[in-house]
């Protein structure tokens, strides 16, 4: 697709109202395409999270939980079970949309979105951001930008969803509704905001997730029509496929923040409380694996040793022999021959290879004089051991080429 060509229907949407944090802007009459008339308006602006976050802004208790109503609703409906009843279909379904999505969250948002961790096509790109999108966690860049942050400063007081700094319930649930959260953070994915689809995606973050919704309750709807014997209709398809499997996977991503700097071991003498824990492993396909992945996050795999399942890696690697994805970043061979901390690798940083404690690649550098570090081209240029607290291993400014555009 020609750069020029490329995003031409998302371009004539109105421009977001905030440009990369500094604020809302004003969002005029005639941004909007014309003739929209002003209930359809309204409707649109309702929808657009962008707006819906220059809203929250104008307020002055940023600290204020705002609670989504459709979120609480969407929690409570889980209850519904007892109404619908269950079938062995609509239970399968239900554990199908939670392993798509979860591999969606765990390999695109999280992997790729957010590290960078390997490369694909613009068009698949968008796919991937969609899929992703569905699981009903907002959109590609507000999940990024926020998770870049938490790198940045991991179980630091400006740690958003730190349950050193703020608890069990705070780093699980109530961090992402709080007023100075809701808005996505552009300065932190400039890399992903110059996409206009992706633009798109973030704020209309509702219409993949109500397109799973809607494909549940058909698909029930056909199956109670032309298989009657399979015991489903569209409600209780649409409770299971959707609701509950929205639910659990939401609670299930959220482990990672709230459980996963808590109960586990430690290879790796990070500078925050990150874990290895087996179990969160099984859950997340793979996201378990959290100490090591906050000691060197570049790499696409977090299971570094064969032992450690990593079933998001392992389908990443699937898409890979397709030609979907390629470029798959590796875990560095001295990571797997001794547990011990990396070198710190030199280079211009990029957008996704945040520095933690508040610490920028020039007020850095003073403490890593005498560390041994790696070249441009991957080489030791000194050897010695690596104390990890002067060390910022895994946030490695390694070279990512920009996206091509397919």
């Amino acid at each position: 697709m020609p750069k020029d060509d490329a995003g031409r229907f998302f371009k004539q949407l109105p421009k977001h109202p905030f440009n990369h944090h500094t604020g809302p802007v004003d969002i005029k009459e005639n941004d909007m395409p014309q003739p929209i008339n002003s209930q359809l308006r309204s409707v649109i602006s309702w929808f657009d999270t962008h707006v819906q976050a220059e809203k929250e802004s104008a307020q002055s208790d940023r600290e204020k939980w705002v609670w989504p109503i459709p979120f609480v609703l969407l929690n409570l409906s889980v209850l519904l079970v007892f109404v619908v009843g269950w079938s062995w279909v609509a239970i399968g379904v239900a554990a199908f949309f939670y392993a798509l999505r979860m591999f969606a969250i765990t390999g695109f948002y999280h992997r790729y979105f957010s590290h960078r961790t390997y490369k694909t096509s613009r068009w698949f790109q968008f796919v991937l951001a969609f899929l992703g999108n569905s699981a009903a966690q907002r959109g590609p860049l507000w999940w990024a930008a926020h998770h870049r942050h938490h790198h940045r400063f991991s179980d630091q007081p400006e740690d958003i969803h730190s349950p050193k700094q703020r608890g069990f319930w705070n780093s699980h649930l109530l961090w992402w509704s709080r007023r100075k959260n809701v808005a996505t953070r552009l300065d932190l994915v400039p890399d992903l905001a110059k996409y206009p689809e992706l633009m798109f995606l973030d704020r209309f973050d509702s219409l993949a997730p109500i397109s799973v919704a809607i494909t549940t309750a058909v698909l029930g709807g056909v199956l109670h029509r032309y298989f009657p014997g399979l015991g489903t209709n569209a409600l209780q398809m649409f409770i299971w496929g959707f609701v509950v499997s929205t639910v659990v996977l939401f609670h299930g991503v959220a482990t990672i923040n709230s459980l996963s700097h808590v109960y586990g071991s430690r290879r790796f003498q990070t500078t925050d409380t990150s874990r290895n824990n087996f179990l969160l492993a099984l859950i997340t396909l793979g996201e378990g694996w959290h100490n090591n992945h906050h000691h060197y996050c570049n790499s696409t795999r977090q299971g570094f040793f064969w032992w450690e399942i990593d079933i998001t890696f392992y389908g990443l690697k699937m898409l890979s022999w397709l030609g979907l994805v390629r470029d798959l970043k590796p875990v560095p061979a001295r990571l797997l021959t001794r547990e011990a901390p990396g070198a710190v690798i030199t280079g211009k940083l990029r957008p996704h290879e945040v520095v933690p404690n508040h610490e920028s690649p020039a007020r850095a550098e003073p403490v890593l004089q005498g560390l041994p570090r790696l070249s441009a081209g991957g080489a030791l240029s000194r050897s010695g051991a690596l104390p990890h607290s002067a060390a910022l291993p895994h946030f490695a400014a390694l070279r990512s080429p920009d996206l091509p555009q397919a």
